[in-house]
């Protein structure tokens, strides 16, 4: 990779990492169901208008965009407002990778090398020393909330390769338009008219950035920059860059929102990154899946954005 496709693979990994310091602060202005349905309505508006028309079925726009929209962002608005941290966030939502593996293995037939499954299991490990930290220093409803974020992740990747989508920014803004009216309602019934009325009178200037930093920084120029260089490069080059996203949001957490990072914690992002790398960036046996299956269906760090921001296949 050239020295300024390198610096622009590291910039997307820290809009990314800081993204989850701007969600906390957007937790703080609007309730989590709200803010995750105005999140996709900025990302989807006026974008769906200059895209053109979908270029895959309906029925995985849908299914996509009800996992990855409004299970996979609702559990993890929902878990942070909980008092999951926004840089243990960053970290904990990885294992999504493993989900991912877990779960193309038992719809695609993909089987794992003995190197993955062996990253599988460290990964894991390392959420297991998060999840002991967490349980004595910190709300655990919170983190499991986000556990079962990554897990809908992993749903959401796989669905993504069996609709093999042609042109990734156009299905990312169509697949925008699916949370925005479920997570209205949601947020209508759990969250109440009354508080989403009264955050959005309350609507200010550091409100309105962090709703257009979320959509528009993270999704179109995270997503669009990301698709770009896959487009130029090998996954196996671009994809490492994305393991640089839990560094950027756990510095960048302790550096603006002063989280403390302990020796448990770091342990647990040692073992993390590790078993996603190992589970990620390592070839596959593909076993009796055809061909043609093969070749849509790359590791899951390769077929979506570390913060949900659907990549190329």
């Amino acid at each position: 990779m050239r020295p300024a496709h390198i610096a622009l693979a590291a910039l997307v990994a820290a809009v990314w990492g800081v993204n989850f310091v701007v969600i906390e602060i957007g937790l703080d202005h609007f309730p989590p169901l709200l803010f995750s349905a105005l999140r996709f309505l900025v990302a989807a508006l006026p974008a769906v208008f200059l895209v053109g028309r979908p270029k895959v079925a309906w029925k995985w726009i849908v299914a996509v965009g009800l996992a990855l929209g409004v299970a996979k962002f609702g559990l993890l608005f929902t878990g942070m407002d909980l008092g999951a941290p926004a840089g243990l966030s960053s970290l904990v939502l990885q294992v999504q990778a493993v989900f991912t593996a877990l779960f193309a293995f038992a719809a695609l037939g993909e089987r794992p090398s003995r190197r993955a499954v062996l990253g599988m299991g460290v990964a894991l490990a390392g959420i297991g020393v998060a999840a002991v930290d967490e349980g004595t220093s910190g709300p655990v409803t919170g983190f499991v909330l986000v556990v079962a974020a990554a897990a809908c992740w992993g749903v959401s990747n796989v669905l993504t390769r069996k609709a093999a989508p042609p042109d990734p920014l156009n299905w990312m803004v169509w697949v925008s338009t699916v949370p925005v009216l479920p997570l209205l309602a949601l947020s209508l019934l759990l969250e109440g008219p009354e508080r989403d009325l009264a955050a959005l009178r309350a609507l200010d200037w550091t409100g309105a950035g962090v709703i257009v930093y979320v959509a528009w920084i993270t999704t179109v120029f995270g997503f669009g920059a990301w698709g770009w260089l896959l487009r130029r490069h090998p996954a196996s080059s671009v994809a490492p860059f994305s393991l640089l996203v839990p560094v950027f949001g756990m510095s960048s957490a302790a550096l603006f929102l002063g989280e403390s990072v302990s020796p448990p914690r770091w342990a647990a992002a040692v073992l993390l990154v590790g078993g996603v790398a190992l589970t990620s960036l390592t070839p596959r046996r593909t076993g009796g899946t055809p061909k043609s299956l093969v070749r849509e269906a790359p590791a899951p760090v390769s077929s979506m954005g570390p913060t949900g921001e659907e990549r190329p296949a």
